[in-house]
């Protein structure tokens, strides 16, 4: 008996050697990208390598100078691709003078099999704020708002941008247990973000863009383990200057308010040498680098330093 081969899933999202030119700047080089349904991707990366352009070839907004785009393996204009998609941008431009509820039932209208209005509202708890003009929410509640909105069709395709900006850590929270539920249900969600913490905490994959190309797409634990390296710190005397590590095999040095850190291959030999110095450094911590280190890592550029802040 011939056993048939699975056929693979349609992907939500699919870019084909896509490059984008800008008169003489090239924004994208021969990205290639494959995002599966019920997948949570961060597209990560300093501002100016090109996840903008990515996400809005993705969209439709713009088209490649060369290769190919496609959303459900339709072309990302394509009504019924859009129909599938919800986007939540930091920039709305919305009519503020309208209530909560009435922009939900206006953005409902737009879809041809919408979530009911409650369930809307429950998911980006804004249950209590239905009658309350757009105008009249806080930063939170605005972003609140726009997630709700970008429900409203059903989505099976998410497009978060910096989706918790703005938030309080307390509300952040709430909005990633919200994200893993949305996603439960076999949404794909793609996420753009400043914050590596939120990053770890939603996405199955890290793309890492910089300088239009993709420079890594893997688990972030993937990319953090690929390090070598695990973070010192350290607490150290007040007088302590950057000096007092000269010569040490270490990088990413910053020392603020009696506490040193810093990056290293063999953090014992680092701290072994500040002893021989007579160094009167204390509580040691070292752990593994984190997602921030591995993207530092990522992007910086032949003869730049070793230190990037991300966020």
């Amino acid at each position: 008996m011939t056993v048939p081969t699975p056929i693979a899933p349609t992907p939500a999202v699919e870019l084909r050697n896509v490059s984008k030119q800008f008169d003489k700047a090239e924004a994208l080089r021969d990205v290639s990208l494959r995002i599966d349904p019920g997948e949570v991707v961060a597209i990560l990366g300093p501002n100016g390598a090109g996840k903008t352009t990515a996400i809005s070839i993705m969209l439709g907004i713009r088209k490649p100078t060369s290769g190919e785009a496609k959303i459900f393996g339709m072309d990302p204009q394509d009504l019924r691709a859009r129909a599938r998609c919800g986007v939540m941008l930091q920039d709305t431009g919305l009519p503020w003078n309208l209530k909560v509820g009435e922009l939900v039932g206006l953005f409902r209208s737009y879809y041809p099999d919408p979530l009911p209005s409650r369930e809307i509202l429950e998911v980006a708890g804004l249950t209590e704020l239905v009658g309350k003009r757009a105008g009249e929410l806080s930063g939170g509640q605005r972003q609140r708002l726009a997630f709700a909105l970008a429900i409203c069709g059903n989505p099976s395709l998410l497009f978060l941008d910096e989706p918790t900006v703005g938030l309080d850590v307390d509300s952040r929270k709430a909005f990633w247990r919200e994200m893993k539920r949305y996603a439960a249900k076999g949404a794909s969600i793609v996420m753009t973000t400043h914050y590596m913490e939120e990053a770890e905490a939603l996405a199955d994959r890290i793309v890492v863009i910089h300088d239009g190309q993709v420079v890594a797409d893997a688990p972030s634990d993937a990319l953090t383990s690929r390090m070598g390296r695990k973070r010192v710190r350290i607490r150290v005397p007040d007088d302590t200057t950057l000096a007092t590590f000269a010569g040490l095999p270490i990088d990413d040095l910053e020392i603020s308010q009696g506490v040193a850190a810093f990056m290293a291959a063999e953090p014992e030999a680092a701290l072994h040498e500040l002893w021989l110095r007579k160094i009167a450094y204390q509580t040691i911590e070292i752990r593994g680098a984190a997602l921030e280190d591995a993207v530092a890592n990522l992007t910086n550029d032949p003869g730049e330093e070793s230190h990037v802040r991300i966020a």
